[in-house]
């Protein structure tokens, strides 16, 4: 853990609390609006504290994306049945490995609710599919794919898109998070902004009773009559957690709103709580799905290293692991054939007649490439790609002329900073507090801290290794909606 000191504050040392509420939310993105809202609406008084100048968080920058299944409204009208096991046979295998089983089951179970209690919260969806492997559709379609459709998961579970999307042009996080926040103010939760938690009060027998905040350098004491929860978002933005955790995103760049320093693990980890999944992250490499899929993605030796139609986040992970620089290889008909719309500015920096060509310019080993588009082609003519079993509806013969993109100088789909020179890659971390499905923080021991709990990317949910878009906001909701309603019956 980072070396700034958090120590928590002995209730007899607070001489007297600024405020009191039964429930202190500690943090106004998707997670602490969905515990504001349920704690608010199960009958608490509700503080929510924003170290920013009001709600929103990283939630806000997101694509907005929300991984939803099991038969919804929208998927009924496009067309598509499904079930909660078939939601979780996906689910289970896109996660991991070492997914949890608990809460991705009671999230795939309820996950039909849960679009609806969205849907009750003021969001609407079009009820039409995006049907293009894309990061994040340019229309206000409902519906996309999320890997679903791609090997090996279409033998994993019947492919079902799943991937639901607020009626929004381009980014749709801010809509998720002006509509939840609207709805928790509606149920009565106060904000209190700029004021930037530094420390948990605990009473003489262990049990969180309140936070120390910081509002322009002020000092300020809050009294939790039932509960804290800790929806403070992860800890990409500290360099210190991420060297001693998650040093795989050392170097790149950050997908979040810059305040995700992990202060909120730290509060709770100086009481004894336990994490889970440190390490895990998720990458997304800034290469265009639209482009990608339609050629071949190799690394700095020439080599493929994965099915080019999985979902991006799976192609970016897999790129993690293997040599910089990356390289989206196309052709010209590949590359005409992408609809303008999806191309998103992105032109090739490198175009030549050869391979031979192309190798001397990226760089690439002699041969290599050729070697590796010789193969390709071979496979294609065949109708088949026996290496990685890329989807036979994007495999084609690649001709000359070719073309070569480096992702580190395409578009980002993050939604905030983009990826430093020379990457590519952006993430923000998955790991987190160990909390029970009703976001109780566990202790090291495993017992319950009492009167603290956690949700959203300060805690760990229902990721293992693997990462799918929409399964943040997605599980941050849908669990810190039980760790509101957990609270305000503490």
């Amino acid at each position: 853990m980072s070396s700034r000191p958090v120590h928590p504050v002995p209730l007899s040392q607070v001489e007297v609390f600024d405020h009191e509420a039964d429930v202190l939310v500690v943090g106004f993105g998707c997670a602490g609006a969905a515990a504001a809202f349920e704690a608010s609406s199960a009958g608490a008084d509700v503080i929510v504290l924003e170290r920013a100048g009001g709600p929103g968080g990283s939630s806000a920058m997101s694509g907005g994306e929300l991984y939803l299944g099991g038969g919804t409204r929208v998927q009924r009208a496009c067309g598509f049945g499904d079930t909660p096991d078939e939601m979780f046979a996906y689910l289970e295998a896109a996660l991991g490995p070492h997914a949890d089983a608990e809460k991705l089951r009671l999230y795939c179970d309820e996950s039909v609710e849960h679009f609806e209690w969205f849907c009750a919260r003021g969001l609407t969806f079009e009820e039409s599919m995006y049907d293009a492997p894309s990061w994040m559709p340019p229309t206000r379609d409902g519906l996309m794919w999320l890997g679903e459709n791609a090997w090996p998961y279409n033998t994993i579970a019947r492919p079902v898109p799943r991937g639901h999307r607020p009626a929004a042009e381009n980014f749709g996080g801010w809509l998720i998070m002006e509509r939840l926040a609207a709805a928790a103010h509606e149920a009565g939760a106060r904000t209190h902004a700029d004021t930037l938690a530094t420390a948990l009060v605990v009473d003489e027998s262990g049990r969180v009773v309140g936070v120390v905040a910081s509002n322009y350098g002020k000092t300020v004491r809050y009294h939790a009559r039932r509960g804290v929860v800790l929806t403070t978002g992860g800890f990409v933005d500290d360099e210190e957690m991420l060297a001693d955790h998650a040093p795989v995103l050392l170097g790149h760049g950050k997908v979040s709103d810059g305040l995700d320093d992990g202060s909120g693990i730290r509060m709770a980890a100086a009481l004894g709580a336990a994490t889970r999944r440190m390490a895990q992250v998720e990458a997304a490499l800034t290469a265009l799905p639209a482009m990608v899929c339609r050629g071949m993605l190799v690394d700095a030796r020439g080599q493929r290293f994965i099915n080019e139609d999985v979902y991006p986040g799976m192609f970016s992970h897999a790129a993690l692991h293997h040599p910089a620089p990356w390289w989206v290889i196309i052709d010209e008909e590949g590359y005409d054939a992408i609809p303008e719309r999806d191309l998103w500015g992105v032109r090739p920096q490198h175009v030549a007649e050869t391979l031979a060509e192309l190798e001397e310019e990226l760089g690439i080993p002699a041969g290599a490439l050729e070697t590796t588009v010789a193969t390709y082609n071979r496979h294609a003519v065949e109708g088949d790609d026996p290496h990685f079993h890329k989807n036979p509806a994007w495999l084609r013969e690649l001709k000359p002329p070719f073309a070569a993109v480096n992702p580190a100088l395409g578009f980002n789909p993050g939604g905030s900073d983009a990826a430093p020179p020379g990457t590519g890659i952006a993430g923000f971390t998955l790991g987190g507090l160990h909390t029970t499905v009703d976001g109780a923080v566990l202790d090291v021991s495993g017992s319950p801290i009492a009167g603290l709990f956690a949700a959203g990317r300060a805690s760990s949910g229902i990721h293992g290794e693997g990462y799918v878009s929409g399964t943040s906001l997605g599980d941050g909701t849908f669990f810190g909606r039980r760790a509101g309603r957990a609270a305000a019956r503490a």
